[in-house]
C-alpha cells in the first residue's frame, strides 16, 4: 500500500441510478486440477487428493474436497498437508492437460458472449448483457453453460450471476461446489452488509487484521465508515472499498485483459549452496517462462529473481529494462545477474522464481531499440 500522500477521489455519495444494469457471470471450476485427476482415474474418487510437490518439500497445488475436510488448502506444503491427512494421495500436475480442458470450457463460453474475461485457467467472468443466442435471463445462461460443462468435460463448475464483477464472484463461492447462486439489484447493499469483509476478494488476510483493529469487521462496519477515512487508512484502495460495502462495482468485463505476470518457481529437494548448482536449476524455470510468453505473444521489461532460503525468508531482486527483454538467453542472463549479487549464501536455497512482467502485447513491442540495463 502507497504510505505517501493520496489523491483526493471525490465520489457521489450515491450511484448514477441511470446507468444500465449489466449481466454478470462468474464461472469457478470446483477444485479444477483435483477434480480432472479424479475423473481421469476413478481410483481417486472419493479419496483425499492433492495435487502438487509429492516430494516434502512440494506445495500443494489445488486440493479435492475429500482433501479440504482435514484442512488440506492450495499453497501449503506438502508435508503440512500430510500432516493433517496422512491418507493424501499426492498427484504431479499435469498442465497440459489442465491448459486443454480450459480452453474446451472457453470455447463453451464464446458460443453465448464474446465479452470473457478469463481470471485463471479454471475462472472467468462473463458479459451476457447483450448475449449471442438473445437470451434475456443470465441464470437460465449460467445453468445452461454449466450443464454444458458437465456433459462435455465431465467436470463441475459453479456459478454467480449478479449485476456487477465483485458480486457475481462472491455468488459463486456461495454454494460450491456445483452450486448457482443469484445476487440481485435489489439484494446486493443487504448481502454484502452481512458479510464478513475477510469474504471480499480483493481484501486479503493483512487487510483483513487491518480492518478489524479499526472496527471493521463486516460488510455494514464498512459502509459506516466515510470516504475520507478509507482514503487516509487505505489509500488508493479506499473508494473501491467504500463502492463495494455499498454493491457498487462499475468495472468492466475486459476480454483482452492481459495477466500482469508470468512466472515459474521451483523448490528443490536439497538446499542449494553455489552458483553452478543454481544456474542449472534455474535452466527449466527459465525455459517455463520464456515458453509461456511465446504461448501469449507477449513480453515484459520486469525480470524478478525469488529466493527463499532454508529457514523460509524469501527476497526478491528486480530489474527494469527500457525495452522487453528479447529472447529467452537474455532472460537468463539477467537472472544470473541478479543473482550473483546474493553469493555465496549464508544459508542454503530451497526455491529459485524468475517472473517476467511490465507486459506488452504483439502491438504495443517497439520493433527495436537500445536496453538500459
Amino acid at each position: 500500500m502507497d504510505s505517501g500522500k493520496q489523491e483526493t477521489v471525490v465520489l457521489p455519495e450515491t450511484p448514477d441510478e441511470s446507468a444500465p444494469l449489466r449481466k454478470i457471470i462468474h464461472v469457478d471450476m470446483d477444485a479444477f486440477y483435483a477434480s480432472v485427476e479424479q475423473r481421469d482415474n476413478p481410483d481417486l474418487r472419493g479419496k483425499p487428493v492433492a495435487v502438487g510437490g509429492a516430494r516434502e518439500r512440494g506445495v500443494v497445488a489445488a486440493a479435492s474436497y475429500e482433501a479440504r475436510r482435514y484442512g488440506v488448502r492450495s499453497a501449503m506444503p506438502s508435508v503440512t498437508a500430510r500432516r493433517k491427512c496422512p491418507e493424501l494421495v499426492v498427484i504431479k500436475p499435469r498442465f497440459d492437460v489442465y491448459r486443454a480442458i480450459s480452453q474446451q470450457i472457453r470455447e463453451i463460453f464464446s458460443a453465448y458472449t464474446p465479452l470473457i474475461e478469463p481470471l485463471s485457467l479454471d475462472e472467468a467472468y462473463l458479459d451476457v448483457t447483450d448475449n449471442l443466442r438473445g437470451i434475456p435471463s443470465a441464470t437460465e445462461i449460467a445453468e445452461t453453460i454449466r450443464a454444458r460443462i458437465r456433459a462435455e468435460t465431465g467436470l463441475t463448475a459453479s456459478a454467480g450471476v449478479s449485476y456487477n464483477k465483485f458480486l457475481a464472484k462472491l455468488a459463486s463461492d456461495y454454494r460450491k461446489p456445483d452450486g448457482l447462486f443469484v445476487i440481485t439489484p435489489r439484494r446486493g447493499p443487504a448481502f454484502v452488509e452481512e458479510l464478513p469483509v475477510s469474504r471480499f476478494h480483493g481484501v486479503g488476510p493483512a487487510t483483513t487484521a487491518k480492518m478489524q483493529r479499526l472496527g471493521i469487521f463486516t460488510g455494514r462496519d464498512l459502509r459506516t465508515r466515510s470516504l475520507a477515512f478509507l482514503q487516509q487508512h487505505f489509500g488508493k484502495a479506499g473508494p473501491h472499498y467504500y463502492w463495494i460495502s455499498r454493491g457498487v462495482d462499475h468495472r468492466p468485463v475486459k476480454p483482452n485483459r492481459i495477466r500482469k505476470s508470468i512466472g515459474a518457481e521451483n523448490t528443490f529437494f536439497d538446499d542449494l549452496f553455489d552458483f553452478e548448482a543454481m544456474r542449472r536449476a534455474l535452466q527449466p524455470i527459465l525455459d517455463k517462462v520464456w515458453q509461456r510468453c511465446a504461448q501469449g505473444e507477449v513480453r515484459g521489461r520486469t525480470v524478478t529473481l525469488k529466493v527463499k532460503y532454508s529457514d523460509f525468508e524469501q527476497i526478491t531482486r528486480s530489474r527494469t529494462l527500457l525495452y522487453p527483454v528479447a529472447s529467452r538467453v537474455e532472460l537468463e542472463e539477467i537472472a544470473l545477474a541478479l543473482l550473483l549479487p546474493l553469493l555465496p549464501p549464508r544459508r542454503g536455497v530451497r526455491l529459485l522464481g524468475v517472473t517476467l512482467s511490465s507486459l506488452l502485447l504483439p502491438d504495443e513491442q517497439p520493433s527495436e531499440g537500445p536496453l538500459l540495463l
